[in-house]
């Protein structure tokens, strides 16, 4: 299914969160309506505000403050892409240059705090202590998992588990507290709360897995960005973590060498190994039994469009080329 078929049945949401997002960026400063213009409208699937509209409207929930979590979980998202770029040193994104490319790193590191700043802004209108709660320990959860992530750059010793630790607190995060504060608006009941949580978390990680595959196996027109850019920044992912396990003394040595070195010059090699192994069928059945269990944690929703949309786009995420 295409995504704009998934989006339609809160297509009028999609579009009130975007109106928001835009008018939440009218500053005095024309550095933020420039730079936050360009990013917020340079594209991209805006999956985790539609995620947080499905749970939403499949929890039952018929008010505006929705709009409001959309629009704070897409802000928070897009601060977090400015200054993931800057420290990655990124110059491509959706297939536009990076606005640290365009601006510079401070102008993109004070942007970014500036959306962080904003979205706490719309957060406050909605009035809900407990969901003010878990998006600020999100929101900390993230900065931590991108901290960890930085000290474990080159290490060619690097765990499965610590892997996921970091995906699961850099990425799976977000999508997480997106569907527990859309549960919690909804006031369902305690096991459903739950469930919506199991989704967002597990959904994330697959999520963060395929974009982890398509690394190594994807193009730069479908990605919008380079690929074998964790390798060149010295980010070890799955299919990484499992040549290493099992592939041969060759594989291996190079491979560790590539990592603590990190740039692009050992990436075909290196892609050609994991494309011959078994390592990219690894992380994908990984990313199939996490989208599994987000798929079974939607059985406790009743049957409803918003319900089928959600459903839909656990397998889109699961079958995108970028």
């Amino acid at each position: 299914m295409r995504l704009d078929h998934i989006n339609a049945p809160v297509k009028e949401d999609f579009q009130a969160v975007n109106a928001l997002i835009i008018n939440s960026l009218h500053s005095q400063a024309s550095l933020i309506n420039d730079l936050g213009h360009y990013i917020i409208q340079g594209g991209g699937k805006r999956l985790r505000p539609l995620v947080a509209l499905l749970i939403a409207r499949a929890c039952g929930y018929n008010g505006e403050y929705h709009i409001h979590l959309a629009a704070v979980i897409e802000l928070i998202h897009t601060a977090t892409l400015l200054h993931d770029d800057v420290v990655d040193n990124a110059s491509l994104r959706r297939g536009h240059n990076t606005a640290n490319n365009v601006w510079g790193n401070e102008a993109a590191v004070l942007v970014g705090d500036y959306l962080y700043s904003k979205a706490f802004q719309i957060l406050v209108t909605v009035g809900n202590l407990k969901v003010m709660q878990i998006l600020a320990d999100a929101t900390n959860i993230m900065a931590e998992g991108e901290a960890l992530q930085l000290l474990e750059r080159h290490n060619p010793a690097m765990t499965e588990g610590s892997y996921l630790n970091v995906i699961r607190s850099k990425t799976a995060k977000l999508f997480e507290a997106a569907t527990h504060i859309c549960a919690i608006l909804s006031n369902v009941d305690p096991e459903t709360e739950k469930a919506m949580v199991q989704f967002g978390l597990h959904f994330g990680t697959a999520f963060q897995l395929m974009d982890d595959i398509l690394d190594y196996q994807a193009s730069p027109t479908q990605t919008g960005k380079n690929v074998g850019t964790d390798l060149a920044e010295g980010k070890i992912t799955l299919p990484l973590i499992y040549l290493l396990q099992n592939g041969n003394a060759h594989d291996t040595t190079v491979i560790r060498e590539a990592i603590r070195e990190g740039g692009s010059q050992h990436f075909a090699a290196i892609q050609k190994m994991i494309v011959s192994s078994k390592a990219l069928e690894y992380a994908k059945r990984f990313a199939e039994v996490e989208m599994d269990r987000a798929q079974k944690s939607l059985d406790k929703l009743k049957p409803s469009v918003f319900r089928e949309a959600a459903l839909a786009l656990t397998q889109f995420a699961l079958q995108r080329d970028h």
